[in-house]
């Protein structure tokens, strides 16, 4: 029964941690764009440039 004293409190700890750590995350902007960085993945950044007449005319 004594266990229950030392619990209660650790749990009181971690509750307000975990919220104290989901209001601060809120406040700076974590959960802004949530669809953003998925698509990032998706996106090609290489830019592939233009062939000169040479070379379309040697693909011919």
């Amino acid at each position: 029964m004594e266990i229950i004293f030392y619990l209660i409190p650790i749990a009181l700890v971690l509750v307000t941690a975990i919220v104290a750590g989901l209001f601060w995350a809120v406040k700076s902007g974590q959960f802004d764009d949530l669809e953003g960085p998925a698509h990032q993945i998706l996106m090609d950044d290489e830019i592939y440039p233009e062939k000169t007449d040479k070379e379309k005319q040697q693909e011919k």
